[in-house]
């Protein structure tokens, strides 16, 4: 499990660090391995032309980032709502980290669309706001997150679940509220939920594994 902390501002009384560390926390507890991506403490810089997302190599901090999310099946986004999307620094990350041979592979899939690279990883997008979550969803439809999903869902991450947090007063720090249970809910669910897939995944295996028994088992005896 790979935790995204996408505040911009790396110190840690902002209410985003206190609810990714509450998650990290609770999932450790549960006895998940858990890495974590601080953007707002790594060094990089802004892509400004197509050829440096298709053809450079990605810096430093961001090659570490992609190797935390390649080892990951289940990855969490947190951050707050500027603007009515992600944080710009957010936006870059995102922009370096999810690239050609990362993401997808260009003309590898069928009919020359691009190979999903993430196939087989899960995610949660965490969001909070100061305006009531119900009014982002119907009056702004949530259009930024709905956006951000869609584009890991082509990258082949599914299931892709949205937690809304609303009505955050301006510097909210942590306490004992409400929303710090939740995250204590959210990564026992979300654990179960993938211990769940990978049950589903082996006897999938298994089913598939007994049919081919059976077959030649079949095909050996048949005169």
């Amino acid at each position: 499990m790979t935790i995204v902390d996408g505040h911009p501002d790396p110190a840690r009384e902002h209410l985003n660090h206190a609810l990714a560390d509450r998650y990290a926390a609770a999932a450790g507890e549960a006895g998940h391995v858990v890495r974590r991506i601080d953007v707002g403490e790594l060094d990089f810089p802004l892509l400004r032309v197509p050829s440096d997302f298709y053809e450079r190599t990605p810096p430093p901090a961001i090659e570490r980032a992609q190797d935390d999310l390649r080892r990951a099946d289940h990855i969490v986004f947190f951050f707050p709502l500027w603007d009515g999307d992600m944080p710009a620094v957010l936006k870059g990350f995102i922009e370096q980290t999810f690239r050609p041979g990362f993401a997808l592979e260009y003309g590898a899939g069928p009919l020359g669309l691009p190979k999903r690279l993430l196939t087989g990883k899960s995610a949660r997008i965490v969001v909070t706001m100061g305006m009531p979550a119900m009014f982002y969803r119907t009056v702004f439809r949530a259009h930024a997150v709905k956006a951000f999903e869609a584009m890991l869902r082509f990258n082949g991450v599914s299931p892709v679940r949205v937690t809304l947090l609303g009505n955050v007063l301006p510097n909210a720090r942590a306490d004992g509220s409400c929303r710090m249970k939740r995250m204590d809910a959210l990564a026992r669910r979300d654990g179960r939920l993938r211990s769940g897939r990978g049950l589903l995944r082996r006897l999938a295996r298994v089913s598939v594994l007994a049919g081919a028994c059976y077959a030649t088992i079949r095909l050996l005896r048949s005169p």
